[in-house]
Order: structure tokens, then C-alpha cells, then sequence
């Protein structure tokens, strides 16, 4: 045997003890044997680089350095979960699906939760070639050179794997591994760490990939996305993942109702705590990948697939005070300032009290003893009072009535839960949020600036909105406190530069009031330019795909003052992007404009996330399902009967793939 032949028969061997041991759970070896012959690998390839092999095992010893991790944009969007907490709202989800679906059989796949770091790792030819974070789900971090130290990730797949795809799961601690963990930091003097979601998190942006290797990681595997994948069902990905390499847990199940959907929930809502990691629900998928793709997806989460939340833990402890917060829109939020406690693994220090009617309904009162949920949202919450530890001298909370910031009287609308504070020219916390707001990553991403560098901008009387950022110059920003004249260069460079962000991260960083990235986006495309946008009425603005009534009446309530008129107009003159790129504007027409489409069924030149695309720039709406307002069913192989029958019932016209396509080209 020569020398490369050498090198790769121990690359597949140490491979191969790799899988049984972080994959199966089943070593062939003991660890010091394979040690001993890693590293005989290492020392072979050091001795002989031309055979060179960007998948060996030796590269998961790690000693990468990475100083900055690259932002990189998701091929494929990483959506959230819509969750649920009861039989009934399952039951509620499955009769939307239906809605749409038709009158079809609908199966699910019941997985559980991980509760860990979301991964994107990208294999072409079988090989891994990128690993990316969520980040915001449109963008995350490139962490590659961290993800090939974790031995359940593997670096060349083996069996009958696509050409290219993105796969998905989460990077975990187990549980025991966590303790080891926190053993030795005890051990070593140093503090323990708080739990092992935000620990595995953690690591994956450490600089030196050896200290990660460090780490007992892993990586739990959940779903693909590509193109051509030839994978028909959820459940076969989870077998077709299994047979290529990755570590998939064998616990999911195949349900026919959601009579079965529960009991899978309600066992493992008891069994969990057997489990060598932390889990803290069920995800539950159509697990049909054509119903998948014909219901699509909301703004924030695919309509096919529901998280099932265990019941959240609980604490009691005592609440101090409360104090008032006021958002850059103006909306007041009272917080519960508490005695600390430990929920879910992290110390709890202040929790929600959403609003005037929570804090009445539950008559929660300073010096009350609470009990604390954190549950489906991130941020803990009040859920009830121990009545029976009540002080004798407590006193019936009364909710603010003038702004904590500018003492201006509070307003509340009819069907608003929130009081607002209506001074938003003046009040100085809505101003400097909102120039936050205009400065943050998925807006303007001014490199160089700061919260709390705009609120001593602000303070110091240089800027009073976020046009005025672009006016600043490096003399008036060097004599300000912890400013360098390095970090004042820094700030005006990064002031300039974003002058290229496009139109509808701008249309985003106005800090509109209901629009967010997606709906930015959808106006952006609709409008073309910001012009178009403020001349719309709330009639047009309705008719583009997924803006209600609520959005629209705020968005020509902000055009429609003065003020920001103004500072647009200012911006424009700064030259930021105020309408769509040429090339953006290539691909759009309105050809389609005023016309509703259902797609349904599998398409021979198309893709229908293509074809979806394709309607809205040219104009057009998609819709979920049919009614009397659609336009057209674009049909395709496989379509539901129950559409087609629908469709006939309301006189809609069906059209195949190539006459919408013809459409375009008339």
C-alpha cells in the first residue's frame, strides 16, 4: 500500500469509528485507540500536504481562528414556528390545512423540539461546504470552521445523497455533557454556566475553533430544503438524512389525527425528562412535501407545521415595583420589577405585564407574591397572584396616566390594549428609538454606531431625527465622550455607506408602525418607489397581498404628517435608496396587476416557489385558497379534486403552467 493509499484507508476508518461512536451511540474502538490513530493521520499529512483532504477526520480538532464571522444569506429563508398549547388549537391548525388542502387525507409527523442553536449546514457533492446560523432567518453567521469540530456533523456524506441541499437542526448539549462542563469550570475556580441552550449557542461564535472542539456538541438533524431532492414525504427525509450520515433521533412518529398527534405529545411531555437532552415541545409537519408546498406560507412561519409547547415551568416570587417603558412608536409597556429568581435555567429579574387590562384582570400589586411563566415567548411572564401572602397594607395599582419620559398625558385608542404616548415629535425616548431603529442590522446597518452612541448624540443636541446622521461630520463627533477620532472616522464612513442599502430596508428603517421586514418588502415591490407609496390610500394598500387594514391606515397616517414628508425628503436629497434597483425593476411588470392566483399541484418547467414569484412581480396576488374573488387556478399534476371542484362551483377559470406562462409573454 503507498503512501496516499495509506492516508485514505485511515481517513475512511477513523470515518467510520467516528459514525458508530457520535452517531450511533455505538463505539467499535476505544477512545485511546483512536487517538492513537488520528494521530498517525496527522502526522502523515503533515508529512505529505499534497494529499490534502478538506473532509478529514483531523479537521475536527479544530484550531481555525475566525476574528469576524461573515453574514451570509440564507439560499433557502429559516422560518419560526406558529406554536400551540392545546388539543383545540391543533384542531383549530388542521381545519385551516383542510381549508386549503381540500378534502384530503392528511398525515403528520410528530418530532421533538430541540431546544439548542438552529444550524444551516449546505453539502454539495456529499460534501460539507458551508454551515451558517439563523441569524434573523433571511441572514446568519458563517461558523463552518466551528461546525466541522462537532463529530456528529459529518464532512462527506455516504449512500445515494443529492447534488446539493441545505439541511437543518439544531447544535445541542447534552445534558450530561453540560455537567461535565460545568465540573471543570467549578473545579478550575471560574463560573458555572447558566444552561445549556444558550451555552451551545455560545459556542458556535467562539473565535478559536479549537476551543469548540473542546465542547461535547452535537448536532440533531429535522429537515431539507433544495431542489430535485427526490423526496416525497418528512418522514422519508428523516430516513433518507438517517442513511446518509447525520444524526437524527429515531423518536418520530407518523400520525393519522390529531387524536394521535396528542398522544405522541402527552408522552413525551412525561417522558421527557428521561431524555439525554432538553426538549421543550413537539414539532408537528404535514408530512405530505407536495401539501407542504401547496400551503405555502405566512409572513413569519409555514402553515404546515405547528410546535406543541409543554406546559412551562413556573416559580413564585416577590414583585417590587413597576415601572413604564416607552417604544419608539409611543406604546407604553409596564414591566415587573422582581425579587430574582431561577426559571428555565437563567435568572429572572423582571417579567411582562403586557398592559392597563392584564395588570386589572389579575390585580397584580407591588409587594405581591407572583407566579412567573416563561413559556412560548422568550420573555417571562406574570401569569397569577398568591392572594394568601397578600400584605395587609397593599395598594390597588393604578396604571400611569402621563408619559414617564415627557410627562405628556397618555392617549388609548378604541381597540387598542396598549396605552400610547402621543408626543412623538418631543418625546425623547421615541426619538432615539426610532434613529435606533433606523441604524439596526436588517435596516440601515450603520457599521459604527450604537444605541448608546445616538443617545449621546442626541443629548448633545447633534442629531433630533435619523436625517440628521447624515449631516454629521468628524469634528463634531470627535470631542464626544469615549469618541476617538478613529471611531468618529469610522462613524461618518459608516453614515455614508449606507446610502447603498436598498429601498425596502429604507422603507423598514422608517420605523412605519406594523411594518416590518416582509411587509416592507411587499410594498417596496408593490409600489416601486417611495412616491407611489405616499400618494397610495388605504383602499390600494388593502389590495396588495397581506396588507390588512391595520397596516394600511398606519401607513398613510405616517405619510400623511408633515414632519415625515420632511426628513424624507431630506433623505432623498442625502441620496438614499428611495425606489427599487434596475435590476429589480427588470424583473417586474404589471401585467398581472389586479388578478388573484391559486397555485395548486406539480409543475414540469417550473418550480411553484418560482412560479408564486414569478405572479407577484408581475403584479399579481397569490392567494391560499380558492373563493369568489380569485382569478385563476393555475393547475398542475397531482391537483386535489376538491379544488378543481371548487373552482367549477365559483366559474374561476383553470389554467395549466404553460398558459400562465403564455400570459406573461402577451
Amino acid at each position: 500500500m503507498n503512501i496516499q493509499q495509506n492516508i485514505e484507508s485511515l481517513r475512511e476508518e477513523l470515518r467510520t469509528h467516528n459514525y458508530s461512536y457520535y452517531v450511533l451511540d455505538k463505539p467499535t474502538i476505544s477512545d485511546y485507540e483512536f487517538d492513537i490513530k488520528l494521530k498517525e493521520l496527522q502526522k502523515l499529512e503533515e508529512t505529505y500536504p499534497e494529499f490534502y483532504d478538506e473532509t478529514s477526520p483531523t479537521l475536527r480538532v479544530g484550531g481555525t481562528v475566525t476574528k469576524n464571522f461573515q453574514t451570509i444569506t440564507h439560499e433557502h429563508r429559516m422560518y419560526s414556528l406558529d406554536n400551540s398549547y392545546s388539543k383545540e388549537d391543533l384542531e383549530d391548525w388542521e381545519k385551516r390545512i383542510q381549508r386549503i388542502l381540500g378534502d384530503v387525507e392528511v398525515e403528520f409527523t410528530c418530532e421533538l423540539k430541540y431546544d439548542g442553536a438552529s444550524i444551516s449546514l449546505t453539502y454539495e457533492e456529499g460534501k460539507l461546504v458551508k454551515a451558517v446560523t439563523r441569524g434573523d432567518g433571511f441572514q446568519g453567521d458563517d461558523v463552518t470552521a466551528n461546525i466541522k469540530t462537532i463529530k456528529s456533523v459529518p464532512l462527506q456524506l455516504k449512500g445515494d445523497y443529492p447534488p446539493k441541499f441545505d439541511i437543518r437542526g439544531e447544535i445541542i448539549l447534552t445534558l450530561e455533557g453540560f455537567a461535565k462542563m460545568n465540573q471543570e469550570r467549578l473545579a478550575n475556580g471560574e463560573e458555572a454556566y447558566m444552561n445549556p441552550r444558550n451555552t451551545a449557542s455560545g459556542s458556535l461564535k467562539l473565535q478559536d475553533s479549537a476551543l469548540v472542539a473542546q465542547r461535547p456538541l452535537e448536532c440533531l438533524l429535522y429537515s431539507i430544503t433544495g431542489k430535485n431532492l427526490d423526496i416525497t414525504s418528512q418522514y422519508e427525509v428523516l430516513d433518507k438524512a438517517r442513511a446518509w450520515g447525520f444524526k437524527v433521533p429515531k423518536v418520530a412518529k407518523l400520525c393519522k389525527t390529531t387524536d394521535e398527534v396528542m398522544e405522541f405529545v402527552e408522552y413525551w411531555d412525561e417522558k421527557r425528562h428521561d431524555l439525554p437532552y432538553e426538549t421543550d415541545g413537539v414539532v408537528v409537519k404535514v408530512n405530505s412535501l407536495r401539501h407542504q408546498e401547496e400551503l405555502g406560507y405566512t409572513a413569519k412561519a409555514p402553515r404546515w407545521a405547528m410546535a406543541y409547547k409543554f406546559k412551562a415551568e413556573q416559580v413564585s416570587t416577590v414583585l417590587h415595583e413597576i415601572t413604564y417603558q416607552v417604544g419608539r412608536t409611543g406604546a407604553i409597556t409596564p414591566v415587573a420589577n422582581l425579587e430574582p429568581v431561577l426559571l428555565a435555567g437563567t435568572t429572572v429579574k423582571r417579567a411582562s405585564l403586557h398592559n392597563a387590562d392584564q395588570i386589572e384582570k389579575l390585580d397584580i400589586r407591588v409587594g405581591d407574591t407572583v407566579f412567573v411563566e416563561k413559556g412560548g415567548e422568550i420573555i417571562p411572564k406574570i401569569i397569577a397572584v398568591d392572594f394568601t401572602k397578600r400584605p395587609l397594607d397593599s395598594v390597588l395599582t393604578i396604571y400611569i396616566q402621563h408619559c414617564p419620559e415627557c410627562n405628556t398625558e397618555l392617549v388609548r385608542k378604541e381597540g387598542e390594549a396598549q396605552h400610547f404616548c402621543p408626543n412623538d415629535t418631543g418625546c425623547p425616548t421615541q426619538i432615539t428609538g426610532r434613529i435606533q431603529h433606523f441604524i439596526s442590522r436588517k435596516a440601515m446597518d450603520i457599521e459604527g454606531l450604537g444605541g448608546e452612541t445616538v443617545e449621546l448624540l442626541f443629548k448633545e443636541g447633534l442629531i433630533a431625527n435619523y436625517a440628521d446622521l447624515y449631516t454629521l461630520t468628524k469634528e463634531q463627533v470627535v470631542p464626544l465622550e469615549r469618541m476617538a477620532e478613529k471611531s468618529a472616522e469610522n462613524l461618518v464612513n459608516g453614515v455614508a455607506l449606507s446610502k447603498s442599502i436598498p429601498f425596502e430596508r429604507v422603507l423598514f428603517g422608517l420605523g412605519i408602525r406594523y411594518v416590518g421586514e416582509t411587509v416592507a418588502k411587499k410594498l417596496a415591490k408593490a409600489y416601486k418607489n417611495i412616491d407611489g407609496l405616499i400618494a397610495a390610500t388605504e383602499e390600494e394598500l388593502i389590495a396588495v397581498d397581506e396588507i390588512g387594514g391595520r397596516i394600511a391606515e398606519s401607513v398613510v397616517q405616517f405619510f400623511g404628517e408633515p414632519s415625515n414628508i420632511e426628513i424624507i425628503e431630506r433623505l432623498k436629497s442625502y441620496g438614499l435608496q428611495f425606489s427599487l434597483s434596475e435590476e429589480q425593476l427588470e424583473n417586474q411588470s404589471d401585467t398581472l396587476k389586479g388578478q388573484t392566483f391559486v397555485v395548486s399541484g406539480v409543475f414540469e418547467s417550473i418550480g411553484r416557489t418560482e412560479l408564486k414569484k414569478l405572479i407577484e412581480d408581475n403584479g399579481g396576488k397569490v392567494a391560499s385558497s380558492i373563493s369568489s374573488k380569485t382569478s385563476f387556478l393555475v393547475a398542475g399534476a397531482n391537483m386535489g379534486p376538491s379544488k378543481r371542484t371548487k373552482a367549477e362551483g365559483l366559474g374561476v377559470p383553470i389554467i395549466s403552467e404553460q398558459e400562465f406562462l403564455s400570459k406573461l409573454d402577451s
